[in-house]
């Protein structure tokens, strides 16, 4: 190639591929025999037919489905080393006799494994960018980072840390916001209001519209909490934010299946740019009575995106399961078969859940100046075949497993199933040789209660 061509060759063109797209009124639509040209780690163009450019790299996606990576808006990465550690429990059990004794056993090596882990899950599953709340997040910044991953990061904190805990989550944020090439955007990441009081919620607001920080916390995660907040404070936990000035910060909002009627008029009111993750998977195991209002939230036009939760709890890191199960509780919840239709499901998985992490105007969909944060599906399988409705195939039939390729800012992290950034079998050896020591709960300790 001469000097010339070089400097004007595409970085990746894909071509031969359905590519889903919306359109200016946000409608899910498919673009036949499409080409994708990537630049810059940005899309440049989406045609038809073949592109006579040169490219330093081509993939022939014929019979694959390009779509915008997805996004896991909630979850708590390190937490895979948990996977099926408490089966079958209330959420309080759940938490109290498992997760938060064996949480303080963490070291940051276990914290790093668990990130490698379940970054390896997401890129396999055609996750692009994820949302994260935890501990020891300077890691899993530092893992991201490597894995060439997208990701909004918090650092969790409870007011039972002093305001130490507070203190550590912002300065996570601003050390790390913007980094890894623009691509590890940060939040303040205050754990929920029953293990922050309302002082520390307070502060929380304050320091979000200072630094321009989006927060990340967990709010009315199901009916029982709402129930106490009212019984012990007179106020739901919805309404607990509203009072503590975070209903006025960008706020992303974990779970939400506690939201009452009464918090609808409150969220109206809110003056900040709200957002709910709903992971329905796990509401499901803890045998929880209601589930994310999907259809009132989208009414006041708050952005719901979907998320798998941790491993812990949800077992996986599969957001498709995420889109279908969604879909599915929806209707029955609704008693409506018309509600939460393939194509509204994947425009929550796409664009909706770009917006609730802070990126719609970045990620979530495939047009020309966004991010090349691209997956190629596979509908080739006896399970996808044949396609009579695209968009209820790829909600309904597809897997994880059909994601062939997952590229983000134009960089291939998986080419044809290939994990291109991590290496699983040595993560899963290491991660095995310390498991004894963090699941180790004979001494009793616990990083925190619940008690809601």
């Amino acid at each position: 190639m001469s000097p010339a061509h070089a400097k004007s060759a595409a970085d990746l063109i894909i071509s031969a591929c359905t590519a889903l797209v919306h359109d200016d009124h946000e409608q899910i639509g498919f673009v036949e025999d499409a080409t994708i040209v990537v630049r810059d780690g940005r899309i440049e163009a989406i045609t038809t037919g073949p592109v006579g450019l040169p490219a330093h790299e081509r993939i022939d996606a014929r019979g694959q489905v390009a779509m915008p990576g997805l996004v896991n808006c909630h979850t708590h990465a390190p937490m895979v080393t948990l996977r099926g550690i408490a089966e079958d429990l209330p959420v309080d059990e759940w938490f109290n006799d498992f997760v938060w004794p064996i949480e303080s056993n963490l070291q940051e090596k276990d914290v790093e494994l668990g990130a490698r882990l379940a970054c390896a899950e997401m890129i396999r599953g055609g996750v692009t960018c994820f949302a994260d709340h935890y501990f020891s997040m300077d890691t899993v910044a530092a893992v991201t980072a490597e894995s060439g991953l997208r990701a909004n990061l918090g650092q969790a904190f409870f007011s039972s840390q002093g305001a130490a805990g507070r203190e550590r989550s912002l300065d996570f944020a601003l050390r790390n916001r913007d980094t890894a090439e623009g691509r590890i955007t940060t939040s303040l990441a205050p754990h929920a209001p029953y293990t922050v009081d309302d002082s520390d919620l307070a502060a929380t607001a304050e320091l979000a519209a200072e630094h321009g920080l989006l927060v990340h916390i967990h709010a009315s995660e199901n009916r029982d909490q709402a129930e106490a907040g009212l019984a012990r404070h007179g106020r739901t936990p919805i309404e607990t934010l509203a009072a503590t000035g975070l209903l006025d910060t960008d706020l992303l909002l974990a779970h939400g299946t506690g939201i009452m009627e009464r918090d609808l008029p409150v969220l109206a009111r809110a003056t900040g740019r709200i957002a709910v993750a709903s992971a329905p998977r796990g509401y499901l195991k803890f045998a929880w009575p209601t589930t994310t209002p999907v259809r009132a939230l989208r009414e006041l036009g708050i952005s719901v995106g979907l998320a798998t939760d941790g491993a812990a709890s949800n077992n996986s890191l599969d957001v498709w399961e995420s889109m279908a199960l969604t879909a599915l509780v929806q209707k029955f919840t609704e008693a409506d078969a018309r509600c939460l239709t393939s194509r509204q499901a994947l425009h929550h998985a796409t664009l909706q859940s770009a917006r609730a992490v802070g990126l719609g105007q970045e990620i979530g969909s495939l047009a020309p100046g966004r991010r090349a944060d691209i997956i190629l599906v596979d509908l080739t399988g006896p399970h996808t075949q044949p396609v009579h409705d695209l968009a209820a195939t790829l909600v309904h039939s597809a897997r994880a497993g059909d994601v062939r390729t997952t590229i983000v800012d134009g960089r291939i992290l998986m080419r044809d199933r290939e994990l291109l950034t991590l290496d699983v079998p040595a993560v899963v050896r290491e991660m095995n040789e310390r498991m004894p020591a963090l699941i180790d709960r004979s001494h009793g300790k616990r990083i925190q209660d619940y008690d809601t």
